[in-house]
This record gives structure tokens, C-alpha cells and sequence, in this order.
């Protein structure tokens, strides 16, 4: 294949979301850390260096070799990548007067420009740096300034290389996919022929060479990556794919026998496990969300390597790991990225577990997984459903896990769930979810007086996971919602609505 993009990972949080809208223009991409550049470059076109947590001025820059690139090959430099190919050719970059961060517009786009071909002055962008790039280099032609940012955007005179001080692949700025568009196909000539039938082809090949005749066992959880990772694994090697469905005390209302049912008359060979009791034990009166998560991670392990036993000769464990999984927990290419949290079934498995690790998924984000799915002609039902933490509702409890607390959930959860259906909301929120919170507050039920638990309703619009805005639900589902919690469910007196955006706040709460 020499139609790829090579993205270069200076330790971004959003490197590889640039390579998802690289890929959502129908363009394949890699990326890999700035200092183990690919020995052969002629598999690619064009090359993006993405931006970092790191300063150019700073004794740990980052030092990308760019000889084999530079004036070779169509590049471009987003924020850290602009600032470092301004500050080491002659430019200059300054620490700001105040953190240039957030919505942006440009105030100036220079004409009949190939590079911002259909993109206008008052366009949308998104800032996310500390430093600005004060003086260009004396070869460059600027290409575009903000209000506050002069040298928002320019070109090396002479080359293909291009640099933006603003971050193009996340949606806030409005005109980003058309800026990688301009750069990739009108400017780098690339073909725009990656496809998820293409990635289905490719992947069910792999998969056949990497796996042979070898037995897999493979987590169902009854959501759409597991689901995806089943079908792609079956389609590859048929018979030898063992499903395991594990009830480990954390899902929704009634979904462990919902999700066995689910899975009748797609030909999968499923196995229902219920672990429940092992799972809550083990979390008994654990309040820190890492250790949560790792104790999870840890007996799903001890579940699987007992299950693995019973599936004679089995050598590979299956996981629907995808891209936003990676990133949020360390660098998935040995890069610089910084941690945000772990995730269960990301890092690979103990020494003890004799199985080999396979992730079908890796590369894909949430909106990604879903068009490999629908290729695979999965039912539109299951790919429609929104995204559910591995780690389930012990993310979603606030504080340490008792089995009351999941019951008070699961009932919070299933009516705001099913509200959303009833009011033909669910399909336009991307994810959503109840969260139970560690306080207690006054309330009057009756003539008592009570003093019971909160929870938080969540629910939110995006794409991929890695950006994220909440949903302005109905004032009068929330109050209907709101009503059928607190009358229903008993021990709940407080519902309230979260309305924050990712970034600065994740997704879940913990």
C-alpha cells in the first residue's frame, strides 16, 4: 500500500484522533512515535507532525528527524509541529501572555490559497497551546492569523510544507476536515479508497494468517466493539472462536440474560458465565476509581484464564480494544502521550495466562467500528447502542461498590435508558448513563423527612470519544425522568443534569 499517511506522535492527546479524520476522508493512516520513524518512507504520501504537552523552548523538546521528509514529501505541522518547524528554521516562538486555548476564528485566510481552498475568514478554529509563534521564518509565506493569533497559519516557499498553529482534526473547528482534505488529496494527490469493506478484507485476511487453525476465546459484553471483534473473528476462523459472556455483578438491568438472547441465530458459540459474586467481593469496600478498574481488570483475567481451561488447546484471548481505549491510557505507540486513566483490557495479560493477545479492533474508533459493522451486516439495533464502560456500573458508583448500590443503579439507569427510547431521544445521544454519588442529601417525601442518595443523569453528543458535548435533553424529559427515579426507586431523593463538555471533563466520572 502507498497510499498512507504517516502522523508522527510528539505525545498529543488528539494525535490519534488525527488520524481518525484522516481516515474518516476515506484515506488510510499510521502513526508512530517521532523518534522510530518507518525504515521504508516510500509507502507514504504525506506526513503530519502533531502537536504535544511539550514546549519548543524547553530543554525536553522533541526532535523529530525530518530529513528523509522535509522538501521530499508533502508535510504538515499542527500546533507543537508548526511551532517546532517555525522556532528551528529561523522563526521564533514565545510563551503567551495568556493560554491561548478554546474557539478561535480567523480573521484572515489569504486568497486563491490551494491549502484553505472553501474555507473563509470567520471559520471556526480550536487553540490549544501555551507558546505562539511570534516571528515567521524568512522562507514562508503566512496563510492565515486569528484575532489574537497572528501567525496562525503559513507555508515554507518552495515545498509542500504547511503549518497551523490550530488544531484541525477536532470538531470545533468547524472547517478541519476540509483544511485535511485540501492538504492530503488536492495538494499531496492521495486516493481516497479506504474503505470499512477494505478494512474488512484486509483484516479478516490478517487475521486468518495470524491465527491459522488455533482456538480463541473472546469477552462478549453484549455492545458494539465486542460485537464487531465476534463477527470479523468468526468470519476469519469460523468454529474455532469460543464466545464468553461474563456477568461480573456491573451491567444493566437484566442485560446478562438480554445480551445471551442477543446473540441466538448469529451463529456465534456463546457461553454465559456468571462471576458476580467473584467480581464484588473482590471490590468490597474499595473507593479509588484506579484500583476499581485494575481490580476488574484483574479478576476478568482470573475468569477468563479459568474458562480458558475449559476450551482445550486454546491459545489467544480476543479483545475488542479500540483507539480511544489506547490513547487515554498510555501512548499506543510508544510515544510521549500522557496518562488519563487506565482502561481493563488494555496492557496485555500476566505471565500466569498462557494466551496470546489479539484485538481485531485496535485502530478504530467508536464511529468507525460501527461502519465495519454495518459491513459485516450486523443488525442496525445492536450497532445503534451506545457506548458502556468496560469496567460497567463500578465507574458509575462513586466511592466503594455494594451490591445495593448496584441494584439502586441499575433501576436509576433503566428508566432514564428506556425514557430516552420512549421519547425517541436514545438514537440522537451518543452515550448515556446514571452515576450514583457518594452524598447524601435532605429531602421531603410525604410529610418525612428524608436524607438518601443522589444521583447524576449524563448524556452526551460525539463521534469518536475522544471530544464530547452534553445534550440539551427536553426540559420535560428531564422532569418526567426525574419524577420516575425519585418515586420509583427507593433510597434516591436528588436528580441532577450533567452539563459538562469533554474537554475539560471525561465522559464517565471516574
Amino acid at each position: 500500500m502507498q497510499n498512507k499517511v504517516l502522523i508522527l506522535d510528539f505525545g498529543s492527546q488528539y494525535t490519534q484522533l488525527i488520524g481518525r479524520r484522516v481516515r474518516e476522508l476515506n484515506i488510510f493512516s499510521e502513526i508512530k512515535p517521532y523518534n522510530k520513524l518507518p525504515k521504508d518512507l516510500s509507502e507514504y504520501k504525506a506526513v503530519i507532525l502533531s502537536g504535544s504537552p511539550l514546549s519548543v523552548r524547553g530543554e525536553d523538546a522533541v526532535h523529530p528527524d525530518l530529513s528523509e521528509i522535509r522538501g521530499k514529501k508533502p508535510l504538515l505541522g499542527v500546533c507543537y509541529g508548526a511551532q517546532y518547524l517555525a522556532h528551528f528554521n529561523g522563526g521564533s516562538v514565545e510563551k503567551s501572555n495568556t493560554r491561548e486555548y478554546g474557539r478561535a476564528n480567523l480573521s484572515f485566510v489569504k486568497d486563491s490559497e490551494p491549502f484553505f481552498d472553501k474555507v473563509e475568514a470567520g471559520s471556526q478554529v480550536w487553540m490549544s497551546h501555551a507558546d505562539t509563534i511570534k516571528h515567521l521564518p524568512e522562507d514562508t509565506v503566512l496563510l492565515a492569523s486569528t484575532h489574537d493569533v497572528e501567525n496562525a497559519a503559513f507555508k515554507f516557499e518552495g515545498e509542500e510544507t504547511y503549518a497551523i498553529q490550530f488544531h484541525p482534526e477536532v470538531y470545533h473547528s468547524t472547517d478541519g476536515k476540509q483544511v485535511l482534505e485540501n492538504f492530503l488529496v488536492n495538494i499531496a494527490g492521495m486516493e481516497q479508497t479506504w474503505t470499512p469493506d477494505a478494512f474488512v478484507d484486509k483484516t479478516v485476511a490478517e487475521l486468518k494468517e495470524k491465527i491459522g487453525d488455533e482456538k480463541v476465546i473472546l469477552g462478549l459484553s453484549g455492545g458494539v466493539d465486542s460485537s464487531v471483534a465476534a463477527v470479523l473473528l468468526h468470519k476469519a476462523i469460523g468454529k474455532n472462536l469460543h464466545c464468553i459472556f461474563v456477568n461480573n455483578g456491573l451491567l444493566r438491568k437484566n442485560e446478562f440474560s438480554d445480551v445471551l438472547r442477543q446473540y441466538e441465530g448469529m451463529g456465534l458459540n456463546v457461553k454465559g458465565v456468571d462471576a458476580s459474586a467473584r467480581f464484588l467481593d473482590d471490590l468490597a469496600g474499595e473507593s479509588d476509581p484506579e484500583t476499581k478498574r485494575k481490580t476488574i481488570g484483574r479478576v476478568f483475567i482470573e475468569v477468563f484464564d479459568d474458562e480458558s481451561h475449559l476450551v482445550e488447546n486454546a491459545k489467544w484471548l480476543a479483545q475488542g480494544t479500540i483507539y480511544p481505549d489506547v490513547i487515554e491510557s498510555v501512548s499506543a505507540t510508544g510515544g510521549p502521550s500522557q496518562t488519563i486513566k487506565s482502561h481493563h483490557n488494555v496492557g496485555g495479560l500476566p505471565d500466569f495466562m498462557k494466551l496470546k493477545v489479539v484485538e481485531p479492533l485496535k485502530m478504530l474508533f467508536k464511529d468507525e467500528v460501527r461502519r465495519v459493522g454495518a459491513s459485516l451486516g450486523i443488525d442496525k439495533a445492536l450497532l445503534g447502542r451506545h457506548p458502556f464502560p468496560g469496567p460497567g456500573l463500578a465507574i458509575r458508583i462513586l466511592g466503594d461498590i455494594t451490591p445495593e448500590k448496584v441494584a439502586i443503579l441499575q433501576e436509576v439507569d433503566a428508566i432514564f435508558i428506556d425514557g430516552l427510547k420512549k421519547w425517541g431521544l436514545y438514537d440522537k445521544v451518543w452515550q448515556a448513563g446514571a452515576m450514583l454519588l457518594p452524598v447524601n442529601s435532605v429531602g421531603v417525601m410525604g410529610d418525612e423527612r428524608t436524607y438518601e442518595k443522589c444521583v447524576a443523569l449524563r448524556a452526551v453528543e460525539s463521534t469518536d470519544g475522544m471530544t464530547a458535548d452534553w445534550v440539551n435533553l427536553p426540559y420535560e424529559f428531564l422532569q418526567k425522568t426525574s419524577n420516575d427515579i425519585i418515586n420509583k426507586v427507593p433510597g434516591v431523593n436528588r436528580v441532577v443534569y450533567d452539563i459538562s463538555s469533554k474537554p475539560p471533563a471525561t465522559i464517565e466520572w471516574e
